[in-house]
């Protein structure tokens, strides 16, 4: 089986090869001087308007293929939202709290006594800020590296090759580019009679920085993000109670991972109110009512929180790019519609990230802003969004790829399942944290695995060898029959292959 699968993988590369020599490829002839205008005035090979992580991946991508490269962002720090009020800091806060909840709750299970824990706020959101600036000024310094020109300000199209900035320092100029990306990423989505005011209804920008640990928190919405946050303000000790229209938490997530997931978020005190709808939100008072009814019809209620955090999902952010004038087509979501090398339906006109079909992810984002300057100069860029991982960083952390087992019986394909607890694995029971799973899924005759979902302490790291698994077409038995250090985690993972194809050791 692991001889065959090295075949199989030798096969893919020779098909993708060939395939790819045969597709038309877009040739240009580029200048590689690299000095730069520091107006952007000059004409560039490629523009790209936004610097979240695909627009300035992109600029560093198209800078390193020897590509005159403008870089427009308004913010006046790159790394969009992901870096300066998404990914970034939340991460920063999710590890903050969680050590404030394990020296209170767990260090005297190790012997490790303290007599007093407190949290100290503003210096929790300081250690925050301070990772984000560093972060956004670590970006910048690789546009000095890499020679990509950076321009401050706002973008619109003034036709396929032109844009517009007005510039943060109250200045206008416009930077022409023989192809221009546009990588203006998403912005939170509203909700029909909600203002958020980023004080007591606040979206997840707000939620970073509250000056106060709210005594009641309302999450309207349980995907990513609100668990997200919902945990962080929880392990300080908000009472967090999640809002959710739909029938369950994390909709795509596999359904057997999502029922254990939601068992853990009530062991830690959140709370869920389902299949419920948001009537209206009144915030005139000193906190906030919500006025909820079941979403198939009912009697109301009303709770009451000091703060409510909107968590619906985000929507693509296009507006004031005026796309309209140069023609470009976007869908019923306001998605801008590419095809197979990024390219809109306007001759060098390309777009990648938030604002087209795809998971909403900055890692898919930074894919897409590779593959894109890799077609433009040329080469062969690729981008499989059924293989794209996704992590909810909560406390325990859930990582995914591939098909979940719903997906699987949806589409009628034959499959077999292994899965491994990490009750069972040493490393776990050495370090006391037990709760969790891995779940392999792999197709019944060939042993293609399918789907991996990992629910652990640093599922986020371990999936990415069952990324790569998926990646290059793996079996369960490619897994199984690797050699897994002792004792690690990652161990779990080598054991529910095992059960896939055949059976575990330790179980």
């Amino acid at each position: 089986m692991a001889m065959a699968s090295l075949a199989r993988r030798k096969a893919y590369f020779l098909t993708r090869n060939i395939s790819n020599s045969h597709t038309d490829a877009l040739r240009f002839s580029f200048s590689l001087s690299r000095g730069f205008a520091s107006s952007g005035s000059d004409e560039n090979d490629v523009v790209i308007i936004g610097g979240g992580p695909g627009g300035y991946v992109a600029a560093i991508k198209a800078a390193q293929l020897g590509l005159k490269t403008t870089c427009i962002e308004g913010r006046g720090a790159l790394g969009g939202t992901c870096l300066n009020v998404g990914c970034i800091p939340s991460k920063a806060l999710l590890h903050s709290s969680h050590m404030y909840h394990e020296a209170k709750h767990v260090f005297a299970n190790h012997g490790v006594k303290v007599s007093s824990v407190e949290v100290d706020l503003p210096a929790m959101l300081a250690q925050k800020d301070t990772a984000v600036k560093n972060l956004t000024r670590g970006v910048e310094g690789l546009f000095k590296k890499n020679k990509v020109n950076y321009v401050k300000g706002y973008g619109k199209f003034l036709s396929p090759t032109e844009v517009s900035v007005d510039t943060i320092d109250g200045e206008n100029t416009v930077v022409k580019g023989k192809h221009i990306i546009v990588a203006t990423g998403s912005d939170v989505k509203s909700l029909p009679g909600i203002t958020i005011d980023e004080k007591k209804i606040v979206s997840s920008t707000g939620a970073l920085s509250l000056s106060d640990i709210p005594k009641k928190l309302i999450v309207i919405g349980a995907g990513y993000i609100g668990l997200e946050l919902g945990s962080v303000w929880g392990r300080l000790g908000s009472e967090v109670t999640v809002v959710e229209f739909a029938s369950d938490i994390v909709p795509a997530m596999d359904g057997e991972i999502r029922k254990q997931f939601q068992r853990s978020l009530e062991k830690q005190k959140m709370k869920f109110m389902l299949k419920t709808k948001v009537v209206s939100v009144d915030s005139s008072g000193d906190g906030v009512k919500l006025t909820v009814e079941p979403a198939e019809g009912g009697d109301q209620t009303t709770l009451e929180a000091d703060v409510v955090l909107v968590s619906a999902g985000r929507t693509p952010f296009t507006s004031g790019l005026d796309l309209e004038k140069i023609g470009v087509e976007t869908d019923k979501a306001g998605r801008i519609l590419v095809n197979e090398r990024f390219l809109t339906n306007v001759s060098g006109v390309y777009a990648i990230g938030d604002v087209i079909p795809g998971p909403m992810l900055a890692h898919k984002a930074e894919e897409d802003g590779v593959a894109c300057v890799e077609f433009i100069a040329g080469k062969h860029g690729h981008v499989d969004y059924e293989k794209v991982p996704g992590v909810v960083y909560t406390y325990p952390e859930v990582a995914s790829v591939g098909k979940t087992e719903e997906q699987l019986k949806k589409d009628g394909v034959s499959y077999r399942v292994g899965k491994f607890p990490f009750m069972a694995n040493s490393r776990a029971k050495a370090i006391d944290t037990v709760e969790g799973m891995v779940k392999i899924l792999a197709d019944k005759e060939t042993d293609k695995i399918l789907g991996v979902h990992i629910m652990s302490p640093n599922a986020g790291e371990l999936i990415h060898e069952a990324v790569l698994a998926i990646n290059y077409d793996a079996s369960s038995e490619d897994i199984a029959r690797v050699c897994h250090a002792h004792p690690t985690m990652s161990e779990a993972i080598k054991e529910a292959a095992m059960a896939t194809y055949d059976k575990p050791i330790h179980m």
